[in-house]
């Protein structure tokens, strides 16, 4: 799964520089997370990182789209082969 964020968000910028693939970026109201780069911090991190700072709790795992491990992983690797 990749991470979505609700529009509970209050635009605080806050989980944006946590990201470490640049998969959030500020949309017409709140911010979003584009799911080709969302990895859910997988290569990076043991935990979402933008989840961990929001101070809303609106930003949770997309239970729309489950994603393995594995796929996850393999789009980390993917991301920073592009690097």
């Amino acid at each position: 799964m990749t991470m979505i964020i609700s529009d509970e968000c209050i635009s605080c910028d806050v989980c944006e520089p946590e990201c470490p693939n640049g998969a959030i970026s500020l949309g017409d109201e709140y911010y979003r997370v584009d799911p080709g780069k969302c990895t859910e911090c997988v290569g990076h991190y043991d935990e979402p990182q933008c989840a961990e700072v929001c101070p809303v709790d609106c930003i949770s795992r997309d239970e729309n789209n489950p994603e393995s491990r594995e796929i996850l992983q393999a789009r980390f690797e993917a991301l920073m082969a592009d690097k």
